[in-house]
Formats: C-alpha cells, sequence, structure tokens
C-alpha cells in the first residue's frame, strides 16, 4: 500500500501559520502520511487549491485551513468559500476538511490563539482518523465532541 498523501490548503490572509501547525500534527501522528501544502492569497481561493490538491496533486484528502476577519464582508467571503469547498468535495468524491477561525470568535487574542490550536489540531487527526483509521472516527459519533470550544453535552435517545 503507498502512502497516504495529505494536502494541506490554506491562505497569506490569515494570521497564524495554521498550515505549519496543521503538517506538525499529521507528522507527529502518522509515520507514513505525505503532506502536501498549497498557499493561496485568500479564502475563496481555497476551493480550487483543494481541487488541484486531489485531482493534480493525488492527495487522498485535504485541510482547508482559513482565517475570516470580523467584518461582515469576511462572514460572506467565507461562507463562499465554503459552498465551493463543497461543490469541489462533490466533485473529486473526496473530503475536503473546512478549517475556519473566524476572529469573531474570540474576545481577546488569547481565546483566539487557543480556538485555532485546537481547532487546526483537532481537525488534523480528524483528516489523518478520516483515512487511515475511520474505527476511531466511529467511536465519537454523537458524542458531542467540538473542534476550537468545549464538547456539547451528549445525551441519549
Amino acid at each position: 500500500m503507498s502512502a497516504v498523501k495529505i494536502g494541506i490548503a490554506e491562505t497569506m490572509f490569515a494570521r497564524a501559520d495554521m498550515g505549519g501547525l496543521a503538517e506538525k500534527t499529521l507528522k507527529e501522528n502518522s509515520a507514513s502520511a505525505k503532506v502536501l501544502r498549497y498557499a493561496v492569497p485568500g479564502i475563496k481561493d481555497l476551493p480550487v487549491a483543494a481541487k488541484k490538491l486531489l485531482e493534480e496533486m493525488g492527495c487522498d484528502i485535504v485541510i482547508a485551513l482559513g482565517m475570516p476577519g470580523k467584518e461582515e464582508i469576511d462572514r460572506m467571503c467565507a461562507h463562499e468559500a465554503s459552498m465551493g469547498l463543497i461543490q469541489a468535495q462533490l466533485l473529486c468524491n473526496k473530503h475536503i476538511i473546512e478549517v475556519f477561525v473566524h476572529e469573531s470568535e474570540a474576545n481577546n487574542e488569547k481565546e483566539l490563539r487557543e480556538i485555532l490550536r485546537d481547532r487546526v489540531i483537532k481537525h488534523a487527526l480528524n483528516a489523518l482518523h478520516i483515512i487511515e483509521r475511520p474505527e476511531l472516527l466511529q467511536r465519537k459519533a454523537g458524542t458531542g465532541q467540538r473542534q476550537g470550544k468545549e464538547n456539547a453535552v451528549a445525551f441519549e435517545i
């Protein structure tokens, strides 16, 4: 079996090295995964970057990283990028894990940094598990898992 290829699509607009953190997490948790990074200017460029990583560079999965600003236009651009990422997933029939950290989610820089670290690390692991160990995600299904915030309280039905 050949090594798994994980793509990281990232933007220059992000205020932190989200791609570096994702790559470090992947390499620390998989001896065989090959990581390919593709940087673009802004968040609306992520769908094409992700599609190129999947189709042209042979990635098995992509992590799309972005950091929308606080303004309404940033929220709108993030929504448009999200719709593009969904379309790219459907066209390629492969997962693209969207990891957006909105500046408006935090009350201060420290909280923003904590949200970013938690979300990027957890989603990098989620991407790895989807392709290498999907049973790990199955065990957590329905348990209120969150990335970037505290887990929700799960309940029995």
